[in-house]
């Protein structure tokens, strides 16, 4: 499938002579060394600013303004800290086959013209417009930038086109229009450009999803009466940031009653024997993420709680075992439970439960795999797309639940597991 949505000119291996899918994908650890070939960064930011480049030229945009901090980084290989992911204090322009333009928070503008020699130092620019309002657009901050934004654009001969924006505070919008601008939804494009991953980048999410195994492995030791959900997330929280993760989004800690239905979040609450209880790990390695969802047991475990991850457990290996080049997310979707069949009123309201998202620089990328979206709008699975896969299922005590997640990345003949601590049988930890 090709469309202006969904580029398919740079392929996972044409940048990279090392692409073998006959290995299992390694895991290198944090340190460059001379005698083994890890992530290539160069090579890694040339085929991303190549596969944004042929989306825009397959978009009908002539250009693509970028205040989303992944497609920032993305094009132009640029991060400056976890707290500018809200900010929308950044911004980036790629017009036509130019060299990208990012204006930066201050004084790390001056920081890329020294240390980011891919890009043009003239084109690392200081900038603001408008920190989510704090700045109000009477400053003239916002109409300044558009402005200047819109001549440069004239300036590359891309004025008669549409310019993709992925998203911008509403006044920015305004002052993109008023400069003369035909603004158009340039998410769907960038979000094209980032379905296939190169080597490089599974690389990086083999990596992190390493890092997870390493901390299921520890709350699986300290899982026990007397420690808390709040507990296990500082703990977890210590020991990624001791890993190397650059951000460690959220950590899910869920037990006992409040697992069904599933809150999607942590509290104070003490672990108590028989507990069932599941987790959900979201970090970052060099901004690749993980969704990795494990459930356990406190000491032991009843019936009904077997009987609930046993089903999670088959509805998840009935998905997994469908994934390879050419099959079709509705596909995926039809092996899940229905949402009537959980107890929800329709699928929009179980969204999420029974799940599947690509990972990369954000959480949630492309495929998104659902029976509430995935029926009427299917994708075509390709190589080189990596996704979190995640079932659920509510146990017939009414509270417990069970709830797994994989991550895989597909290969030319199927996919592989990359998120690998023991979730066959439902782990019990200090069993009585």
């Amino acid at each position: 499938m090709q469309n202006a949505l969904n580029p398919r000119i740079l392929q996972p291996g044409d940048m990279d002579p090392h692409w073998r899918w006959d290995k299992h994908l390694p895991a290198w650890g944090h340190s460059s060394v001379d005698f083994e070939r890890r992530v290539d960064h160069d090579r890694l930011r040339r085929y991303r600013l190549s596969r944004a480049k042929d989306a825009l030229a397959q978009s009908g945009c002539g250009s693509l303004l970028m205040f989303d901090v992944n497609n920032i980084r993305y094009v132009s290989g640029t991060k400056i800290g976890e707290w500018e992911r809200d900010k929308l204090c950044r911004f980036c322009l790629l017009t036509g086959d130019e060299e990208p333009y990012v204006w930066d928070f201050g004084s790390a503008a001056m920081h890329h013209k020294e240390y980011c020699d891919w890009l043009d130092p003239d084109k690392c620019l200081a900038g603001v417009t408008g920190m989510r309002g704090t700045i109000p657009p009477s400053f003239g901050l916002m109409k300044k930038y558009a402005e200047e934004i819109a001549a440069l654009i004239r300036k590359a001969g891309m004025a008669d086109m549409p310019v993709g924006v992925d998203y911008a505070e509403t006044a920015m919008f305004f002052a993109l229009q008023e400069a003369g601008l035909n603004v158009v939804d340039g998410q769907q494009v960038m979000l094209g450009a980032r379905e296939i991953k190169n080597w490089d980048e599974i690389q990086l999410l083999t990596q992190a999803a390493s890092m997870v195994d390493g901390v299921y492995h520890m709350i699986w030791q300290e899982l026990r009466p007397g420690i808390r959900e709040n507990d296990i997330v500082a703990m977890s929280n210590k020991m990624l940031y001791e890993m190397g993760s650059d951000d460690v989004e959220a950590i899910n800690a869920i037990a006992g009653e409040r697992c069904n239905p599933h809150p999607h979040n942590f509290t104070d609450r003490y672990f108590r024997p028989g507990d069932q209880a599941f987790f959900d790990i979201l970090q970052s390695y060099q901004g690749y993420r993980t969704c990795y969802y494990r459930t356990f047991n406190i000491g032991r475990a009843t019936p009904a709680q077997h009987d609930a991850y046993v089903k999670c457990r088959e509805w998840l290996d009935a998905s997994i075992e469908l994934i390879k080049p050419g099959v079709t997310t509705d596909t995926v979707a039809k092996v899940w439970p229905t949402a009537e069949s959980l107890g929800f009123p329709n699928e929009l309201a179980a969204f999420g439960l029974q799940f599947g998202h690509g990972l990369g620089l954000a959480l949630h990328e492309r495929p998104i795999i659902s029976r509430a979206v995935s029926l009427e709008h299917p994708m075509e699975i390709e190589t080189g797309m990596v996704f979190a896969l995640e079932t659920y299922c509510p146990a017939a005590d009414g509270y417990s639940a069970a709830r797994i997640e994989e991550e895989v990345v597909v290969t030319d003949t199927g996919c592989e597991v990359i998120s690998l601590f023991p979730a066959e049988d439902l782990p019990i930890s200090h069993r009585y």
